[in-house]
């Protein structure tokens, strides 16, 4: 285990962040007991209390089993782990994980017309208006990066809509990993949020209520670009 002093000792989010990374980089495997607090403390130069509070954060988080009195155990993060890991998982060491993106596509091409469906079914007297004005803003956009950042907010709209915490969380965690490679990605979207029109036909079939036809325009618009997407992946894996 490759940890490092700790240089700011009145902060545990450094200690928090080493184990962290050694769990999700798979230099602690699951199964596999952690050094006790002590030895912790020692190694990074910290106090014990900043190592357990560490610990704990890393067990709320469904990633080590703490044991009153006995070793800490690693778990394995793919099957205790929650969505809030997947902006680490999707950039790990500053490199992309093609595996990784192609899933969240996926969950995106599926989440979103249920997402659509339950906004045309829940969605307060007031979203009508409110999704008008963010397609407006959209079609006024011409910045390829910014036009992305509108079709989020019309898609924050659809989320709230909906009225789900899960899919709020989960739109919630797929954001925080898609938001950091909004420049990057630029080209490649630019297919889905020109699609204005498409966009005016969702928010159209919501505010007439027609939970069917708001699935179908939201399948439609997401669609292209989620295939184009894993298309060029499985080409990048391919190569």
């Amino acid at each position: 285990m490759a940890f490092q002093k700790v240089t700011r000792r009145s902060v545990p989010d450094e200690v928090f962040e080493q184990l962290l990374s050694e769990v999700m980089g798979g230099e602690l495997s699951p199964g596999e007991s952690l050094p006790s607090e002590r030895r912790l403390s020692e190694v990074l130069g910290v106090s014990r209390p900043a190592v357990r509070e560490a610990l704990q954060r890393l067990s709320h988080a469904g990633l080590v089993e703490v044991r009153q009195g006995d070793t800490t155990t690693v778990r394995d993060f793919r099957r205790f782990g929650g969505l809030d890991l997947l902006p680490r998982l999707l950039v790990p060491g500053g490199e992309l994980d093609l595996k990784v993106a192609r899933s969240i596509l996926e969950a995106r091409l599926h989440v979103g017309p249920k997402i659509a469906e339950l906004a045309a079914q829940r969605g307060p007297d007031t979203l009508s208006a409110e999704l008008e004005q963010s397609v407006a803003a959209l079609e006024a956009d011409d910045d390829p990066v910014e036009r992305q950042r509108r079709a989020v907010e019309f898609w924050q709209l659809l989320v709230d809509g909906a009225d789900s915490i899960t899919f709020r969380l989960m739109f919630n965690s797929m954001l925080a990993a898609y938001e950091p490679a909004l420049e990057a990605l630029a080209v490649v979207m630019s297919a889905e949020v020109e699609q204005v029109s498409a966009y005016a036909e969702l928010a159209a079939a919501v505010s007439d209520r027609n939970p069917e036809l708001a699935r179908s325009r939201a399948e439609e618009l997401l669609s292209h670009a989620t295939n184009s997407l894993i298309a060029a992946i499985d080409a990048l894996e391919e190569a």
